[in-house]
């Protein structure tokens, strides 16, 4: 198949996780005889941190504006045999509507935001990838979270197919490596600042590293605010680049995952983070969210804390009893949560949309 692909971001990873997730899905359709094509709008703040200027077997096409790029766009779709537009890409509406004017290919729409998504509707805020017909324009559309949010989708925006496509990880790039003196710690975060996640970052971290002043914590992330309460034995760095990311993650004992309240509430949203630590075989705990025992099974291939006692008590246990929990979650990340079993699970997907639309 020819995938065009109308997203916020594959070249730079900077405080996002859309990049990471497309560089890896991309390259797996690329290996399956597949030819991605993205479209990415040239933005000052990610042109700034770009990492990525091509992509194997497809290619990024970078454009200032939507009407630099609409005729390159139009051409690319004449022979494309499906079109995706994502949450957050900065023309989706313009995109949405020359799709609509076009019916070869198949549309596709892909929330990579679902809960936000929701959550601004049912609030009354605008949402500026989605237009006033919702999502009926779609022949099938994608979604991060799974659960609840699936039906959701179809009720309040009318999406007449629908199906979970999760994060996953390519294990070309999140793998074992041997530890940095760098990014040593006893417990680690790596996420950009987002305040709906600040409390339990406060549960979860924070308040475990005023306690626990023998231990060294590492925060990793951008966008902190300068009256953020750090700890004298929290160490910071505002951007790991993605090809650290696997060093960073073999050097804690313990990696931490927290879900933005939003995803979390609605649950079965697994981030991109948890499944590239897991391919590191890096042990990790998360918060608690439903759908979660879904993907790694907490206590085998996981670790769940919901106060700082757990996440205390979590921190005691021995360096093999960490390492078990590591190696459990990269046997499950390799066998269930790889950029190719998506890659496959997309193509049944659009294999079955495409039967209903014909």
């Amino acid at each position: 198949m020819k995938l065009v692909i109308f997203g916020l971001t594959i070249s730079s990873a900077w405080g996002n996780g859309h990049a990471t997730l497309w560089r890896g899905l991309c390259r797996a359709l690329a290996q399956r005889g597949h030819r991605p094509f993205f479209f990415e709008r040239d933005v000052s703040y990610y042109a700034q941190t770009r990492d990525v200027t091509e992509i194997a077997g497809g290619e990024l096409v970078l454009y200032p504006e939507w009407e630099q790029a609409r005729a390159r766009a139009l051409g690319e779709l004449e022979d494309a045999d499906v079109a995706i537009v994502t949450s957050y890409c900065p023309d989706a509406l313009a995109a949405t509507e020359m799709l609509t004017e076009q019916t070869r290919c198949m549309r596709v729409f892909y929330d990579l935001d679902t809960p936000v998504t929701l959550a601004a509707l049912e609030a009354g805020e605008r949402v500026d990838y989605i237009g006033p017909r919702g999502l009926r324009d779609y022949d099938l559309v994608l979604s991060y979270t799974g659960g609840a949010a699936l039906t959701e989708l179809q009720e309040k925006l009318g999406a007449r197919a629908v199906a979970p496509l999760y994060g996953s990880v390519d294990p070309e790039i999140h793998r074992p490596v041997p530890r940095s003196k760098a990014y040593s710690a006893s417990f680690s975060y790596l996420g950009t600042y987002a305040a709906d996640r600040q409390q339990k970052l406060e549960q979860l971290f924070i308040e475990p590293a005023r306690r626990l002043q023998d231990h060294q914590f590492f925060l990793a992330g951008s966008q902190y605010p300068q009256n953020f309460p750090w700890t004298s034995n929290m160490k910071y760095i505002s951007h790991v680049q993605p090809s650290e990311h696997s060093r960073f993650y073999c050097s804690s004992r313990l990696n931490l995952n927290i879900t933005r309240v939003a995803m979390a509430r609605m649950g079965y949203c697994p981030s991109g983070r948890l499944f590239e630590a897991a391919a590191c075989g890096a042990p990790v705990l998360s918060d608690w969210w439903e759908g979660l025992d879904q993907f790694f099974t907490p206590g085998k291939d996981i670790l769940v804390a919901t106060s700082t006692e757990e996440v205390i008590a979590q921190l005691q246990r021995s360096d093999s009893e960490l390492r078990r929990i590591g190696q459990g979650a990269r046997d499950r990340a390799l066998k269930e949560h790889t950029a190719e079993r998506r890659a496959i699970y997309l193509e049944k997907a659009l294999q079955s949309a495409g039967a209903m639309v014909a």
